[in-house]
């Protein structure tokens, strides 16, 4: 588990909620702890409870950069600076892969194929309850998100053993899941 306690900032600890329309007999309950630390890395614990064998979690693979990982089990976190459209999105698979995308504005992006921008990812599992850390470096992104307050919209896509897939996030302003929808990015994070 990431150690927070060395970290100057606050740690929010924050539940995410199922989106309506998602069904989810095997998930009791999706969380995250998130900090800021003063040199410049946002480290990231999400943890999710339930029938771990009614769901369908990647093996480890080594770490890599993979896209369509939100169509399987997958924590996400959205990163924008307060008062700016663009934004940054990271995909993080309990296999160790991740992604990384940079909009402009309101879904109007890219994939970022920087290799630096790895975020480091440690899962660990038990009988109900599987954890991932990740660790993403602000600076990669911007000098700007090093300093100013930033605010993140947290996700989680599970997958379920039918395939079927359930979506978690701080807040659902739409009538379908939307991770990218502005009204998402709840969870403020000062400057450092």
């Amino acid at each position: 588990m990431i150690d927070c306690g060395a970290i100057r900032s606050a740690v929010s600890e924050v539940t995410l909620v199922r989106h309506p329309e998602s069904l989810s007999g095997a998930v009791r309950s999706v969380g995250a702890r998130v900090c800021r630390e003063a040199g410049g890395t946002l480290a990231i614990t999400y943890s999710i409870e339930g029938d771990l064998a009614r769901l369908r979690v990647p093996p480890p693979r080594p770490p890599r950069i993979a896209h369509g990982l939100w169509q399987h089990t997958c924590c996400e976190c959205f990163i924008t600076l307060e008062g700016r459209p663009g934004y940054h999105e990271f995909n993080f698979a309990p296999s160790g892969e991740w992604a990384a995308y940079a909009f402009a504005k309101y879904r109007n992006g890219a994939p970022l194929a920087d290799e630096g921008l790895s975020p480091r990812i440690a899962v660990r599992r038990a009988a109900e309850r599987i954890e991932l850390d990740a660790l993403i470096s602000l600076g990669r992104l911007s000098a700007a998100c090093l300093r100013q307050r930033l605010a993140l919209a947290l996700s989680v896509v599970v997958e379920h053993e039918d395939g079927v897939l359930s979506y978690w996030a701080l807040a659902h302003p739409a009538a379908k899941p939307d991770f990218h929808h502005r009204d998402s990015f709840v969870l403020e994070l000062e400057g450092t």
